[in-house]
């Protein structure tokens, strides 16, 4: 005999507080890496076409735009359903001035990072010390 143990919605919900959703959509998590010349953003988008996924950036706003699509898993009702899918939307305001035209996404085994240079007045410059 075949047992099925499965939790209640509200525990999954517990569990998965990370995934928030807003109407249609939910929050993709993000992580973002900062060094002297410029910011990483990393975020895990499964399944996802490269041409379903939109990265821009105007003055010091990232915004990331997509769907993740559901997963094939034939006919009838899901008794377990952990993984996320749907449309996102997230926007990232960046501390400094970057430089958009230099920036580069890709996408490599489900993963997306987007490097956006910081423009050349926001990163630190060593002043020459001289002496008299």
């Amino acid at each position: 005999m075949m047992r099925t143990y499965v939790r209640s919605p509200r525990g999954l919900r517990r569990r998965h507080r990370h995934v928030r959703r807003y109407d249609d959509q939910f929050h993709l998590g993000i992580d973002v890496h900062a060094d002297e010349e410029a910011y990483e953003i990393t975020a895990a988008v499964p399944g996802m076409k490269i041409d379903d996924l939109k990265v821009e950036i105007l003055e010091d706003v990232l915004t990331l735009r997509g769907e993740i699509p559901e997963s094939p898993n034939g006919t009838g009702e899901f008794l377990l359903r952990e993984r996320v899918s749907g449309k996102f939307e997230r926007r990232l305001r960046l501390p400094v001035s970057v430089d958009a035209e230099a920036a580069e996404a890709k996408v490599e085994d489900g993963l997306l990072t987007v490097r956006i240079p910081k423009s050349e007045e926001a990163r630190p410059r060593l002043i020459e010390v001289k002496a008299k």
